[in-house]
């Protein structure tokens, strides 16, 4: 202690000197004298000797020990964080059996100068102990150091409150949240408490962190588990009000499903999240409590991070569908339909068929003809599919019972893409004319300005419209201000309309070659977009899956290489996880919106829609792109050299090469833990990184 402090400001309360009971009962000539401690009513310089006398017999040391153990130790006294440490050790009662194994005269003297040291203020306490190490050796020295390693360590967390202690830890990332879960019970309930993991979740699920640059998928699929199992392919059931799943008989509200708890709106304000439920026992003592049970927002993020890795890795499970007599052309799935209760893959092939198959399975469940050529585009929601053909037709079908509800026609040609929303449909011909349909009646108008075949066409809602929605049923020629179009072509441009005034208002040019396809993507504003491309590095092989079995077809063999070694995130910088979600704040990402084509040109282009040019090519196919698929934390591409290449965007380098299938790769979809590809030798693959 320093000595410029008072001693009236360092008043510490300890326990007394712990007295054995056969020490007591031993000769009373020989009673050892007790250790020395303070009384919480005595100033520090006052000693308690406590020394039995030889006139007392065992009985009488034992009332008056006792009597002292209660005028020193009062029920309600508290002591200091480092003698109540001690009291919890028992480290008075280790010393006193060490001072009873020395003879009296011994102990006499250690007690005296134990009643020195203590009976002193505390700058004299500071000049004794710096006396005793000038006369200390190495081997007291080396004792010292060994001793006071251990008596200065503090474990705050059972000092502080746990508010406290919550806040310190919200500084804290993933993994070293789950190494201070390890350290006893205390940090295990601190380091596993939601809030914390509640923060980490919404930092990275979804989007990529800003500090360590990982970004984890959302897993969609995950929210509907609970659902009653449908029948396949049934019609969806009227909708149950949300009252009638809530418990009658209980006045509070029920938990919040896990499709709710398991990954919050980051569109919604920061708050105090509800607290999971930790108890199994009591969840299942209430009806439907299995349905509506949470989970842990840690287990939420475990089960997240490892499918990153996997993706990082390149670990993935192959399956393949075979059905089709020809090329498959287009497909699309869906993992979010709430009937049937198993996720779908559609797929349009060259056979001039439409497939429907159970992505889980891999059963093929329904195929719809009608066309009478190519079906070389298509894209469903719950309701519908709609199909276009090289027979100049489009169709709209009831999916789930095989019933062609309508045939649009107005094309002179082949229809090569489609894009629809609630409103319109766009599609894109060999005709070179791209036409916007009216969903109930049909009625289109025609764009004209590409000079060959449009491949690729994408709806785009600029701004929400502040006037009232108008019923496409009512104006069938209405488009609301806002709505955009792209189109790409075999001419090598892409083009963005202005659907309400029926113009061309920008052109994208820089490939050479045509233009295949096209995707809208939300990226962070940011991002360093100017980055020059990276180069590639070393390529390494990571799994080439051939199963030792004598069965297994050559067509299933399929390779994935790998061209990052980064498996783990960076933590190094990452700080302040939960800090805005504690405090009320929440970080706003700028979006800033982005087009990506893809092109015979061999290359990828990322495109600034504000300037038209483009920001990033990416490099790495042999041959021309057929396909590209994109979310928030990564890019598919398709092409012809027959691979499937994953890329980081952001950097605009290829993490991972998925080589096996036989024909040019020509259509491709990603989800948030699986590559869903088609190729011209009619198969279908399915890349699952699930694990």
């Amino acid at each position: 202690m320093s000595p410029l402090i008072t001693d009236e400001s360092h008043q510490c309360d300890v326990l007394p000197a712990p007295r054995l009971v056969s020490s007591l009962r031993v000769d009373p000539a020989h009673s050892p004298p007790s250790l020395v401690s303070y009384d919480a009513d005595n100033t520090p310089g006052t000693e308690i000797t406590a020394t039995m006398s030889a006139e007392h017999p065992p009985d009488d040391a034992l009332q008056e020990s006792s009597s002292l153990s209660s005028r020193l130790a009062p029920a309600t006294r508290k002591l200091c964080v480092r003698h109540q440490r001690m009291a919890d050790e028992g480290t008075n009662v280790k010393l006193q059996q060490s001072l009873d194994a020395l003879p009296v005269e011994e102990r006499e003297a250690v007690n005296a100068i134990w009643s020195s040291f203590s009976s002193s203020p505390h700058s004299r306490r500071e000049l004794i102990l710096r006396g005793i190490l000038t006369m200390c050796c190495f081997s007291q020295l080396s004792l010292l150091t060994e001793q006071l390693s251990q008596l200065i360590r503090i474990d705050p967390f059972t000092v502080l409150p746990r508010e406290i202690s919550l806040k310190i830890l919200t500084y804290l990332d993933a993994t070293s949240l789950c190494r201070a879960a390890q350290v006893s019970r205390r940090w295990r309930g601190l380091a596993d408490d939601d809030i914390l993991w509640r923060g980490i979740c919404e930092q990275h699920i979804g989007q990529k962190c800003l500090k360590c640059g990982w970004g984890l998928p959302i897993l969609e699929k995950r929210r509907n588990r609970g659902l009653p199992p449908a029948s396949p392919l049934a019609s969806p059931p009227p909708s149950v009000p949300k009252r009638e799943i809530t418990d009658a008989s209980s006045s509070r509200p029920t938990k919040r499903p896990r499709a709710q708890m398991e990954l919050h709106s980051h569109a919604s304000t920061a708050g105090s999240p509800s607290p999971p439920a930790s108890r199994s026992s009591s969840r299942s003592s209430r009806p439907g409590a299995e349905a509506l049970s949470t989970r842990p927002w840690k287990d939420v993020y475990s089960e997240r991070l490892t499918i990153e890795r996997n993706w990082r890795r390149g670990r993935c499970q192959v399956r393949t569908l075979r059905g089709h007599a020809d090329g498959v052309m287009c497909l699309q799935f869906s993992e979010t339909l709430h009937h049937p209760s198993f996720p779908i893959v559609i797929t349009g092939s060259y056979d001039r068929t439409v497939r429907i198959w159970n992505l889980e399975t891999g059963a093929e469940i329904r195929c719809l003809r009608g066309h009478t050529r190519a079906v070389r585009c298509l894209q469903f929601d719950e309701a519908k599919l709609i199909t276009g053909s090289m027979d100049h037709t489009i169709r709209v079908w009831n999916w789930r019972k095989g019933e062609c509800i309508r045939t649009l026609r107005g094309h002179t040609d082949g229809v090569i893409c489609i894009d629809f929303d609630t409103n319109v449909l766009a599609s894109g011909s060999v005709d070179s004319t791209v036409r916007v349909w009216n969903f109930c009646t049909g009625e289109a108008f025609t764009l004209r300005g590409h000079r060959d075949w449009v491949n690729a066409v994408k709806l785009w809602d600029v701004t929400k419209s502040t006037t009232p929605p108008v019923d496409p049923c009512e104006s069938p020629l209405r488009i609301d201000t806002g709505k955009m179009l792209f189109s790409a072509s075999d001419d090598g441009t892409i083009r963005l309309w202005d659907l309400a005034r029926r113009t061309c208002v920008q052109q994208f040019a820089g490939h050479v070659g045509q233009v295949q396809s096209l995707r809208l993507l939300e990226l962070d504003d940011g991002c360093d977009e100017d980055a020059n491309v990276r180069a590639l590095n070393a390529v390494r092989i990571s799994e080439n899956t051939i199963p030792d079995n004598p069965a297994f077809d050559d067509s299933d063999a399929y390779t994935v290489i790998m061209h990052d070694n980064t498996v783990s995130p960076d933590h190094g910088h990452e700080g302040n996880v939960v800090l805005g979600l504690l405090s009320g704040r929440r970080g706003t990402r700028s979006k800033k919106p982005v087009l990506v084509s893809g092109s015979l040109d061999n290359t990828i282009k990322v495109w600034d829609i504000e300037t038209g040019q483009a920001v990033r090519t990416l490099f790495g196919h042999i041959e021309g792109v057929w396909a590209v698929a994109c979310d928030k934390l990564r890019l598919v591409s398709a092409s012809h050299d027959r691979t499937v290449k994953v890329w980081d965007l952001e950097e605009g380098k290829c993490t991972a090469t998925l080589s096996g299938h036989r024909g040019a790769v020509t259509c491709i979809a990603l989800g948030e833990d699986k590559i869903v590809s088609g190729s011209d030798d009619g198969d279908v693959r399915i890349w699952n990184f699930s694990g």
